[in-house]
């Protein structure tokens, strides 16, 4: 006797309940992620904005801070690490890197001025931050501005930002942070070699850190 032939699964399920399928798929994977996975949400956030992040690096950045004589008080030191972390993060920078420019330039001496006449933690001339101050709305009080910490640090990781915008190349930015942009565009309109030894002298620091 013959047997009927054999009729395919897929044409016993209906057409209606094949769209269906797939949504309840969905709607099951995100049921499980839900209940399963609690800090799923927050994770995310970790790796997106760094959330998680912010205090762990705050605490070593004044760690770093304590090493040196800034001669400010425990509670203006990690106010300085906040504003170190937050200004840093704002225009894209490792706020380590910043830590360690500022310990190539001024050892975290408050006071400290260059034979040119750079002043402050980041050590920047007046002529240059006056003018950056400007674009920044900071009230301008003369040179001793740059000895306000807090104010040196906004000013001086703007200014590196500039550079690097200008140059487009990090390590460029940060000769010409060093040695003034002038020089670096006069090389690069005479086609000579940029000196790369400041930026390899933050990276060892930077690693050091």
């Amino acid at each position: 006797m013959d047997h009927p032939p054999h009729v395919s699964l897929f044409k016993k399920v209906s057409p209606s309940l094949l769209r269906i399928l797939p949504k309840l798929f969905l709607f099951f994977a995100i049921f499980v992620i839900a209940f399963h996975v609690p800090n799923f949400t927050d994770r995310i956030r970790y790796d997106i904005y760094g959330i998680g992040a912010r205090e762990e690096t705050i605490q070593e950045i004044l760690t770093v801070l304590e090493r040196y004589p800034v001669g400010l008080a425990n509670v203006k030191k990690e106010e300085l690490a906040k504003l170190i972390y937050d200004e840093a993060t704002r225009y894209h920078h490792d706020p380590k890197f910043i830590l360690a420019l500022i310990t190539i330039e001024s050892s975290f001496q408050n006071r400290s001025i260059s034979e040119r006449g750079a002043k402050g933690l980041m050590q920047i001339m007046p002529c240059v931050a006056e003018s950056l101050v400007q674009e920044m709305g900071i009230e301008w009080k003369g040179d001793h501005t740059l000895f306000d910490p807090f104010l040196n640090i906004r000013i001086g990781i703007y200014y590196l930002s500039r550079l690097n915008l200008d140059f487009n190349d990090m390590r460029i930015a940060l000769t010409a942070y060093n040695c003034g942009p002038t020089f670096v565009k006069n090389l690069m309109e005479r086609k000579k070699k940029i000196p790369l030894w400041y930026y390899r002298r933050i990276l060892t620091v930077y690693h050091n850190l």
